[in-house]
């Protein structure tokens, strides 16, 4: 790799801020292209453009200044990075995204392999509500640009789904009796090795992920069945990079796939402070070709989300020398919207 190797980063969120920094720590200069212009990633990039994601002669002179290109979040147009790969490689790979920006596909690959989801069905009209009563009580949720409870409706009977306007492709989910919810880090690098994380333990509030914790109260069986399927998954994604595959666990101690992540994960910030390597150093190593690292757990920890209007009360906290907080600087505390992180190691 040569002294002035650059990575693109399309966006610049939390995840592109911790790219940026993770990238620095290795001595990589990073350039960030985002559509919002309080985006806090710039803060820690080399370079910043705003610019719109189908502007076509900026993201050209973007991919020219860079030697590889990667992203931060799943919803980019995929004939945007499929331009940008005829220019530099992108890892992911754009056909990644195409297969997991859509529910209904991203559920029928992960079938295909072999792996249980939940039951649903696609709902894309009024007449495909009809027989559907073996999948209520469920979940009816956007096959597209759906995430933290966004585009999802709770369906606890026939009536609930009436009132619904079919305006859109949705899947319905069939609700299990959820016990616990998993979620585990794999990165894959350009010579096919995997590298995993344990499971990390969460918990939703609102549906949007509360808390994570390492090491999950789960048993040897859980965590290598759910380790052995999120590494074929990111094998037959071909995927390069770091990506999250999240899973539920039922009270008969069933394993399902809920959703996979083709990226650095929330659940995964821990990782900074509790492993030897972090979730977000392990993909510029993968992305840009570098050493392989095994992460190792070095301290159990927890990771708390901060949403909303909370940041100001942990804005004005002092900390003890086992937490660690992470103020993502975003200029607006909207309700919902991640704000920050505090991990606390135990001692």
């Amino acid at each position: 790799m040569s002294k002035n190797f650059t990575l693109g980063i399309i966006g610049g969120g939390q995840l592109g801020s911790m790219l940026c920094q993770a990238a620095t720590s290795l001595n990589i200069q990073t350039i960030i292209y985002c559509d919002d212009n309080d985006s806090p990633a710039q803060k820690f990039s080399t370079k910043f453009y705003h610019k719109k994601y189908d502007d076509v002669e900026a993201l050209k002179q973007f991919a020219n200044e860079v030697d590889v290109i990667t992203f931060e979040f799943e919803n980019i147009p995929v004939p945007t990075l499929k331009s940008l790969e005829k220019i530099k490689p992108v890892y992911p790979k754009p056909q990644v995204n195409y297969i997991i920006q859509d529910r209904a596909r991203e559920k029928k690959f992960i079938n295909d392999l072999g792996i249980t989801t939940t039951e649903y069905k696609e709902i894309s009209k009024k007449e495909d509500c009809i027989n559907t009563d073996h999948l209520i009580p469920g979940i009816l949720k956007t096959t597209t640009l759906g995430y933290d409870g966004k585009g999802q409706f709770i369906i606890q009977n026939n009536n609930d789904l009436q009132k619904i306007t079919i305006d859109n492709n949705f899947i319905l989910e069939k609700k299990i009796n959820l016990k616990q919810e998993i979620s585990v880090i794999v990165t894959r690098y350009q010579n096919g090795e995997v590298v995993l994380y344990d499971p990390f333990e969460n918990v939703h509030k609102n549906q949007i992920l509360d808390t994570s914790k390492i090491p999950a109260n789960i048993s040897d069986t859980i965590t290598e069945l759910s380790k052995t399927q999120a590494k074929l998954i990111a094998e037959k994604l071909d995927y390069i990079g770091t990506m999250c595959v999240e899973f539920f666990i039922d009270e008969k101690e069933k394993l399902y796939v809920n959703e996979i992540a083709p990226r650095v994960h929330n659940s995964g910030h821990l990782s900074i402070n509790a492993h030897s390597i972090s979730q977000f150093e392990s993909h510029i190593r993968a992305v840009c070709n570098l050493d392989i690292k095994q992460p190792i757990i070095l301290k159990s920890a927890t990771m708390k989300n901060i949403i909303g209007i909370e940041i100001e009360e942990y804005r004005n906290r002092t900390y003890k020398n086992n937490e660690f907080f992470y103020d993502y600087l975003k200029k607006d505390p909207k309700p919902k919207r991640k704000m920050g992180h505090l991990t606390t190691l135990k001692n």
